[in-house]
C-alpha cells in the first residue's frame, strides 16, 4: 500500500513539475508578446510578433495581435497621407491667397486716394482694416504649414542662447516703447550654448515678445538661467486657468478684437518640439509665464 502511495506522489510531483514548467513558458511567450507588440507599435517596420513558444493557445493569441496590428498600420499610413496631403493644400491655399490679397490691398490703397464721402472713407477703413487682418492671418498659415508639413531637419548648431534673446528684444524695442514696457532682463555672465536652429529659436522668442505687447498690462521680466531655461513674464489681468490652457492651440485667441491669428504661440510650441525643447505657461496671481526648457545637447 506504502509504495502504491509513493508512486501517486511520485506522479504528482512530476505533474506539479510539468505544470510549472509549462506556466513558465507561458510566461515567457506572453512577455515575447508584450515586448514585440511594444516595440511594432513605435517603430516603423512591417515585421510581425513571433514567439518561441510551441503552444497552440500562446500562437494562436500572437496571431490574433498581429491582425491587429495589420488593421492598425493601414489606418496609421492612411492618416499619416491624408495629414500630409491636407498639410499640403493648407500650404497651397495659403500661398495662392497672398496674390488677390496683395492685389486687393493696392487697390483700397488707390481708393484712399480718391475723393469720396465721409461714410464711404469709414467704409473703406473698416474694410482695410479686416484686409489687413485677413492678410496677417494667411501670413501666418503659411509659415505655420510649412513648419508642420517640412520633413526636413532643423539645421542646428552651437547658438549663444543669451545673444539671440538679446537680439529679439531690440527688434522690438519700437513695439514695446509704444506700450511704456521696459523689460526688464537676468542672464547669467557665463554664456549658455545649446546646439540649435537659430532662426527657429528667434522665432519662438519673437512671437513671446509679440505676445507681451499685445497683452501685458505694462511689465515684462525675461529671465535666462545657466541651466537653459528662459521664461517671460508679464502682468495680464483678467485671465484664467481655461484660457491658459487654451493658449498653444491653433488659431486661439484671448480676444476678439482681431489684434493676433491665434497662430503665433502654436508655431511657438511646435518649433521647440522640433528642436527637442518644451515651452509650457502658467498663472499665478495675475501673472502670465512663459517657461522655454532648452535640450542639454
Amino acid at each position: 500500500m506504502e509504495e502504491w502511495l509513493w508512486a501517486l506522489i511520485g506522479l504528482m510531483a512530476l505533474g506539479i513539475v510539468a505544470l510549472l514548467v509549462k506556466i513558465c513558458f507561458l510566461q515567457k511567450a506572453a512577455r515575447e508578446i508584450e515586448t514585440a507588440f511594444a516595440d511594432r507599435l513605435i517603430t516603423d517596420t512591417n515585421t510581425l510578433i513571433d514567439i518561441s513558444s510551441g503552444d497552440r493557445a500562446m500562437r494562436s493569441l500572437a496571431n490574433a495581435v498581429n491582425v491587429q496590428l495589420r488593421k492598425l498600420r493601414a489606418q496609421r499610413l492612411r492618416f499619416t497621407q491624408g495629414d500630409l496631403e491636407l498639410k499640403n493644400a493648407v500650404t497651397n491655399v495659403s500661398h495662392d491667397l497672398r496674390t488677390p490679397l496683395t492685389a486687393i490691398c493696392g487697390y483700397l490703397d488707390l481708393l484712399e486716394r480718391e475723393e469720396k464721402s465721409e461714410r464711404v472713407g469709414r467704409y473703406l477703413e473698416i474694410i482695410g482694416s479686416q484686409t489687413e487682418r485677413l492678410k496677417r492671418l494667411t501670413e501666418e498659415l503659411f509659415r505655420y504649414s510649412v513648419i508642420l508639413s517640412s520633413e526636413e531637419k532643423k539645421e542646428k548648431a552651437p547658438v549663444a542662447v543669451g545673444s539671440v534673446l538679446e537680439e529679439s528684444v531690440a527688434a522690438f524695442y519700437t513695439a514695446l516703447k509704444e506700450r511704456g514696457i521696459v523689460p526688464k532682463i537676468q542672464m547669467p555672465q557665463d554664456k549658455v550654448i545649446r546646439t540649435l536652429d537659430r532662426s527657429a529659436l528667434s522665432r519662438v522668442f519673437s512671437n513671446l515678445l509679440n505676445n507681451a505687447v499685445q497683452y501685458s498690462d505694462g511689465d515684462l521680466e525675461i529671465t535666462l538661467s545657466e541651466a537653459g531655461e528662459i521664461t517671460f513674464t508679464n502682468t495680464a489681468s483678467g485671465l484664467n486657468e481655461v484660457q491658459i490652457g487654451k493658449l498653444f492651440d491653433r488659431f486661439y485667441t484671448v480676444e476678439t478684437a482681431g489684434k493676433s491669428t491665434g497662430l503665433g504661440l502654436a508655431i511657438a510650441k511646435t518649433l521647440m518640439e522640433q528642436m527637442n525643447g518644451k515651452i509650457s505657461a502658467k498663472y499665478e496671481n495675475g501673472k502670465l509665464s512663459f517657461c522655454i526648457v532648452l535640450p542639454n545637447a
